[in-house]
């Protein structure tokens, strides 16, 4: 057992005073399902130790057992600092794979369905003095194709798209302490047609005359925000006018200010809530100034059009699987892409962790946002996926680098969705309900082929580099195109003006040690470079498209079609590549 994760978990929401959860916990495979019947909650069998928030079947975890085990259990003790006596104490998960019965001192204190997105508990009524018991129960159906699990795969040994699967703890686990009256939640949204950054407030605990805001915003140092305002309610909305609070007019002119991956200015916020003339509560943040919108066609970041150069980026790590083995790690997967020229990542068939998007937003890096889908329709599919997509999205609103959701890619549990309505509609509820929780990014109904409706038309194509010129020389052919034998638009729906990228292609896969496949093949560092070339070559000079993306950045066990291998050493000349993506 090696890393233990300890930096903070929730990057636009910081807190100081917080206690790291992560490290050595007691652990059981409960194959039997006896666990409840004997009470495992009030008395743990202690019969192995994990280190989270690594799960079971990596060998990070100190485990390393890849077969199916489908109900584990975690226990830890933990203490309470002093300093938070007669506070709240609220008790964090990052994500639990999939579903997770949390209980502290023998009692249930919360339950969650869904294997990517964070959860918390009040636990402040079951603690008591001295060491207390934390204990997890966690379900993960191994076979249930209905359930939302990305490249997951459903049988034990890892083969084409699909890899070992992650069970269990595979985030941060963390406690802090707050009053009753806090700031529960904070939301940005950039208007930078106006000038103007939005903030949506929501708080708990008591509100009125004598609980009030105050607001500090600042700029590379420089403050240019301090506003205090009343709180009556529990949500406040309210915009700070940015454009005219700085003293270098010619920076405005210029537009230097605002968040691109070339030029990433972020500001940073400061949020005290004053209640009784003292602070109950202050929260750190953060937001870039940027607009992503669809123009005549066209996509647009700041209001010029902006040609993406995306490489298809998984987020699994040797040892590790979903989970960085450091934060660094996850740095430094922007820093290679950005080393070869690419301005952003398709992040494919995985909520994030939030540490990715936070260094995106730092070093400057375009991200789609990707659910993990099911494998299979059903009505629960239905509901799980859309139940779990809605607290991704509200998790990562604020992040500036996302710039478009992928709710659903490549008919992933929905098979028939270019014949059968009840999947159209699936799909299209999907497009929809992103679009009712954040009307400021594009939104793609089914990635890849057969898009019901959708705000780019992102298709999938792994052919030669000659095949794909024909494909994409104008509008009708590449609309008119089927990728694996789908075509480009379901039964009904037909191409109505989007942007058009190839967000998907390449493959290619190049052999260093580890055996596997891709989708075509090469044998020498140097034809690597040269069929990127070949391939990237064309999809810049086609007349029609708006940016691409390269499968992918890296090896993925089997799957060795990365330009770096899976530990992510370079497989070729990483300036040549980017030589090549500069030409555009």
């Amino acid at each position: 057992m090696s890393n233990i994760r300890n930096e903070y978990p929730r990057p636009q929401f910081v807190r100081e005073d917080w206690v790291n959860l992560n490290g050595e916990w007691d652990f059981s495979f409960d194959d039997s399902n006896k666990g409840l019947r004997e009470k495992w909650y009030e008395s743990f069998p202690k019969e192995k130790k994990i280190l989270v928030p690594f799960a079971y079947q990596t060998e990070e975890s100190g485990i390393n057992d890849p077969s199916f085990h489908d109900i584990v259990w975690y226990h830890r003790e933990f203490d309470i600092p002093e300093k938070w006596e007669g506070k709240e104490i609220l008790l964090h998960f990052g994500a639990v794979d999939y579903r997770a019965w949390v209980y502290v001192n023998g009692e249930m204190v919360t339950f969650h369905e869904g294997g990517n997105t964070p959860f918390q508990a009040d636990i402040t009524h079951t603690i008591k003095e001295g060491s207390n018991d934390l204990v997890v129960r966690v379900e993960d159906p191994s076979k249930d194709e209905t359930i939302p699990r990305g490249k997951q795969y459903w049988h034990e040994k890892p083969e084409s798209i699909f890899y070992t699967r992650t069970t269990g703890i595979w985030q941060t686990v963390w406690m802090e302490a707050v009053e009753k009256t806090h700031i529960e939640s904070i939301r940005w949204t950039p208007q930078i047609d106006r000038g103007d950054i939005e903030l949506e407030a929501e708080f708990a605990g008591e509100i009125g005359e004598n609980v009030e805001l105050n607001v500090t915003i600042q700029f590379e140092g420089q403050t240019i925000i301090s506003d205090r305002a009343t709180v009556f309610e529990k949500y406040k909305k309210q915009s700070f006018n940015l454009r005219n609070r700085f003293t270098d007019r010619s920076n405005i002119h210029h537009a230097g200010w605002y968040w691109t991956p070339e030029s990433p200015h972020l500001f940073d916020v400061e949020l005290k809530l004053i209640k009784d003339g003292r602070e109950a509560d202050k929260v750190n943040s953060y937001f870039g100034m940027r607009k992503v919108s669809i123009d005549n066609g066209e996509f647009r970041l700041n209001n010029k059009p902006y040609y993406q150069k995306l490489v298809l980026d998984q987020g699994y790590f040797p040892g590790a699987l979903l989970t960085a083995p450091a934060d660094e790690d996850l740095k430094q997967d922007i820093v290679l892409a950005k080393e070869m020229g690419f301005n952003g990542a398709r992040k494919h068939q995985k909520v994030e962790d939030p540490r990715y998007f936070y260094w995106a937003d730092k070093l400057g890096f375009l991200v789609w946002g990707e659910m993990a889908n099911t494998a299979e329709y059903s009505e629960d599919a239905v509901r799980r996926i859309s139940a779990e997509w809605g607290e991704a999205v509200k998790r990562d609103y604020s992040h500036p680098s996302i710039v478009a959701w992928v709710p659903l890619n490549e008919s992933w549990g929905i098979s028939r969705v270019a014949q059968e309505t009840q999947q159209q509609h699936h799909s299209l509820g999907m497009y929809y309900l992103t679009k009712s929780l954040d009307t400021t990014r594009p939104v793609l109904s089914n990635e890849g082929w057969e898009h019901t409706i959708s705000d780019i038309c992102g298709v999938h194509n792994y052919r030669s580099a000659d095949i794909m010129a024909n494909y994409f020389k104008d509008i009708e052919s590449a609309t008119g195109m089927t990728a694996a034998d789908r075509p480009v638009y379901a039964e009904g729906f037909s191409y109505r003006g989007e942007p058009i990228m190839v967000t998907e292609y390449g493959g290619i896969a190049y052999e260093i040690g580890e055996k596997g496949w891709g989708y075509s093949s090469v044998s020498k560092s140097e034809d690597l470079i040269e069929e990127y070339r070949r391939q990237t070559e064309t999809l810049q000079q086609s007349p029609i498209l708006q940016g691409y993306c390269y499968t992918q950045l890296t090896d993925v066990e089997q799957e060795i079609n990365g330009l770096l291998t899976y530990d992510r050493k370079p497989k070729c000349e990483l300036e040549k590549i980017k030589k090549i993506n500069d030409q555009k």
